[in-house]
């Protein structure tokens, strides 16, 4: 990641995108700017962005699909939505789509840093003593965010990368989805648990297309990476 990342802002209300622009730029950060689902499109093919902050309401389709989109085009740089949805069921679904986090509108500059700073952390190359974690044939590099299983590339989004460490650096334990939710968002509020569900989901299909599978299910518990 580069000294001053680079931040795609999608939202077609020019307040909001003015607002943004100069917050971000005034904390450092390198800012693009869209106001539809196919600029932001065009924008993250031909600038690939550190973070993506996107709002779920778009005029020519919404922030989901962009989400889906971007994601399905090999993009692995984290994603906020800025959505004015707060019920349960929307906020579920935002991260569901390979969202990293949300923040709900209006929102706060100093709460949405917060968010971004803490996004982008999580996909940078965390500083740890064994650049390779590895589990059976699964194996995550470190430095280069590369995951590798039976030798052949496994893609993940950042927050499977987040999911797919806290595994590996506690194999074979029973983790709750308290403890996931807290190590991998950062959040403790149940409205959002389920989540952890629907992430575990997504990992343990993109792995078990190479092998047996890893991560078992421990029902009224949480899961474990364990070999069969």
């Amino acid at each position: 990641m580069s000294p001053n990342p680079r931040v795609l802002v999608v939202d077609d209300q020019p307040n909001i995108l003015d607002l943004l622009d100069t917050v971000l730029r005034f904390h450092g950060f390198t800012v693009d700017t869209a106001a539809t689902a196919a600029e932001a499109i065009a924008s993250a093919a031909a600038r690939p962005p550190d973070l993506v902050l996107l709002d779920v309401m778009l005029p020519d389709g919404d922030g989901l699909a962009v989400c889906r989109k971007l994601r399905a085009d090999g993009l692995r740089a984290g994603i906020i939505f800025l959505t004015a949805r707060d019920a349960r069921a929307d906020l579920v679904s935002a991260l569901a789509y390979g969202g990293d986090d949300y923040v709900t509108k209006p929102f706060d500059v100093e709460v949405l840093l917060a968010r971004v700073r803490a996004v982008l952390r999580r996909s940078a190359p965390p500083a740890l003593p064994d650049r390779i974690l590895r589990y059976d044939d699964l194996e995550l590099d470190q430095e280069t965010l590369q995951v590798r299983r039976g030798g052949a590339e496994v893609p993940l989004s950042p927050t499977e990368l987040k999911l797919l460490r806290y595994f590996l650096t506690n194999p074979g334990r029973v983790l709750s989805r308290a403890q996931i939710l807290a190590a991998v968002w950062e959040f403790d509020s149940p409205a959002v648990s389920n989540v952890v569900d629907t992430y575990v989901g997504y990992l343990r299909r993109k792995l078990d297309r190479h092998g047996p599978s890893l991560i078992v299910t421990h029902r009224g518990f949480g899961y474990a990476l364990r070999a069969s």
